[in-house]
């Protein structure tokens, strides 16, 4: 086999894996947040949960994709571990519907497809519309990929050895799937190579299924990669993901000549056969699973025993029933989330401290864990205010339901700056730039300052003290006055050369971000001095 041979080969991968990324790419932006949505909300039973999966991973092309969205999901407690695996039983089945699309030799399809694509991505200016381009563009390339890896291979027809010890040696075969999926981080590629292996008749189809269960277990690597800094939770459902296919793949290849007779009888050409067996392997171990998912969560969780210690996510107060039984309670939950979600966003600003002025990198990915879980808890805040407020409020009750959920929105942006905060931290260490030692030692002054206002205001909503509330507005004062000095005597460094062009300006960037984070708790503040107003009003109503 030629060099050129070899890479064409190589290239023919490439252009499958790209094909396979820009198509499930524009898919997933003409779906928008839609699918995100999908994922997190249609999941109730394992049955559902699999619909779900299989349908998102059709469309994303891509298991992974939904095993890494279903772990960071189960990471801040969006799932629970049973609906996380009906979900996983889905997206196995539906990314074998790209093995079953580049089956079809539809190469000169391809061509024209390619063709309509660049011409949507030329002359339409419509997002949307290139989109769809970019979409059929990367149809076309699934078919043009494979039709450029199968000339080459055909040399194999008269070297028959190089693969006979795969025949003789099914292990081999075995570990070939698995670690080029490893590698290529796509098991639809490694279903594609093995096609276009396949077809020129010098592996049988049993060598070829073995392959494809090694393919199999591979493709689990992305879901335990991105659970490696995630939760106990998360840490389950990449486990439950790697041992659903492990016990598949077992079960398999302990009727291994069966299921080969059984995968020969439904097409006549091998690509599809290797296709079927993909399809129908996954289809399965899913229904092999579904009807004890609940066991099976179970099992996982004496493996891989539950964080005892772990802080709880979601929503806790906001309980449906309150609504029709007590609107007063219901108006309550809804103080006593935003309440919660405060001490949150305080927990992210004080790990942005720590990150910024200690340089703690640990603490980066549960700031952005928080912020997924801030920003959930925000959008059922609200929906549960909406359906409360919609129920014939008294004039007290509504101004108190408006105030509290006014205040949310202060505590969602809280959470926005403590992101922006990460993201300056990301971009001093890309750019390897440091503060001076009194730098340091004056953001930590402003951090500290903010954090105090911050802690204060919860407390005082806590309490219901206007006392405490005043104290916060008397330090938003403080934080204002320290913005403005700091800015001042940082940017005279500058000037002097006393610090770096570029961490100076993310320095001011930090203050700002903190100035405004005390704005936020000055709001905060405010809403004790409403429920204050609220309190004198019932007592001079009963006078």
């Amino acid at each position: 086999m030629s060099i050129s041979a070899v890479l064409q080969v190589l290239a023919g991968v490439g252009i499958l894996i790209y094909g396979i990324i820009i198509m499930g790419d524009s898919l997933q932006i003409i779906a928008g947040d839609r699918l995100r949505k999908l994922i997190g909300s249609l999941t109730g039973t394992p049955i559902k949960g699999m619909m779900v999966g299989t349908l998102v991973t059709s469309i994303l092309q891509s298991s992974s994709a939904t095993t890494v969205m279903v772990v960071s999901f189960v990471d801040v407690g969006f799932m629970n571990l049973t609906q996380a695996i009906g979900v996983i039983l889905g997206a196995n089945i539906g990314t074998t519907v790209t093995g079953q699309l580049i089956a079809f030799d539809i190469t000169n399809v391809a061509y024209l497809c390619a063709l309509v694509g660049a011409a949507i991505c030329i002359l339409c200016h419509k997002k949307r519309r290139k989109q769809i381009g970019i979409g059929i563009i990367g149809f076309a390339l699934l078919f043009i990929g494979m039709n450029m890896m199968q000339e080459p291979l055909s040399f194999l027809k008269e070297r028959p050895d190089l693969l006979m010890a795969f025949g003789s040696h099914p292990f081999l075969a075995f570990m070939a799937g698995l670690v080029i999926t490893l590698i290529v981080q796509s098991s639809s590629a490694t279903v594609g190579l093995t096609m276009a292996v396949a077809a020129q008749g010098v592996i049988p189809l049993q060598t070829a299924i073995v392959i494809i269960l090694g393919d199999n277990i591979g493709t689990t690597i992305t879901a335990v990669i991105a659970s490696l800094g995630a939760n106990r939770s998360a840490k389950q459902a990449a486990a439950a993901h790697v041992m659903i296919k492990v016990l598949g793949t077992v079960v398999i290849l302990m009727v291994l000549p069966m299921y080969t007779m059984l995968i020969e009888q439904t097409a006549t050409t091998i690509p599809r056969q290797v296709a079927n067996a993909h399809t129908i392997f996954n289809i399965i171990i899913a229904f092999m699973f579904l009807p004890f998912v609940s066991q099976y969560a179970k099992f996982i969780r004496r493996v891989i025993p539950d964080d005892r210690n772990a802080a709880a996510t979601g929503t806790i107060y906001l309980n449906p029933a309150l609504i029709t039984a007590s609107r007063a309670a219901a108006v309550d939950a809804v103080r006593k989330e935003m309440i919660r979600l405060a001490s949150l966003t305080l927990q992210m600003i004080d790990n942005c401290r720590r990150i910024l002025i200690e340089n703690n990198e640990k603490l980066v990915d549960e700031v952005g864990r928080a912020e997924l879980n801030v920003n959930e808890m925000t959008h059922e805040i609200v929906r549960y205010s909406t359906e409360t407020g919609q129920t014939g409020l008294s004039t007290d009750l509504s101004l108190l339901l408006n105030s509290c959920t006014n205040a949310v929105g202060d505590v969602e942006r809280i959470g926005d700056h403590a992101t922006n905060l990460v993201e300056m931290y990301q971009y001093l260490q890309d750019h390897k730039l440091a503060f001076s030692q009194l730098a340091l030692e004056e953001g930590n002054e402003m951090f500290e300052l903010v954090i105090s206002a911050l802690s204060k205001s919860i407390q005082a909503l806590e309490d219901e003290n206007p006392a405490l509330a005043r104290e916060v507005l008397a330090l938003e004062e403080r934080i204002d006055y320290m913005e403005k000095t700091l800015r001042s005597q940082h940017i005279a460094r500058l000037n002097a050369g006393g610090c770096t062009p570029g961490a100076g300006v993310i320095f001011i960037d930090i203050l700002s971000n903190l100035e405004r984070v005390g704005d936020h708790a000055n709001n905060l503040a405010m809403v004790v001095f409403d429920i204050e107003r609220l309190h004198h009003s019932t007592k001079n109503a009963k006078a």
